[in-house]
């Protein structure tokens, strides 16, 4: 019996280090939020697991708004408030 009650405590010190490590691997719950300023607007741009999936842009004046994604694809995203209207992340012109 005493050796039994070893056997199973250095099993659980042998598991122990390996679920701390899962443990640290695992996706965080929390979204990534990075702030920048783009002209007079503040952008918030939320991320979850480096996916971005939501960008709240606040100008100087007016309501802060939301842009979702459109559907799983890059670069197509839509106002929450006007879900109909699309916004194209093409350029026409650079300079």
């Amino acid at each position: 019996m005493r050796t039994l009650n070893r056997l199973l405590l250095a099993g659980l010190f042998a598991i122990a280090p390996s679920a701390v490590m899962a443990a640290d691997d695992a996706p965080s719950a929390d979204p990534d939020v990075t702030i920048r300023t783009e002209g007079d607007k503040l952008i918030q741009e939320y991320r979850q697991n480096g996916f971005l999936y939501a960008i709240k842009v606040t100008p100087k004046v007016g309501k802060p708004y939301f842009l979702v994604r459109a559907d799983g694809s890059e670069g197509n995203f839509v106002r929450s408030d006007y879900p109909d209207m699309l916004i194209p992340a093409w350029e026409i012109f650079k300079w």
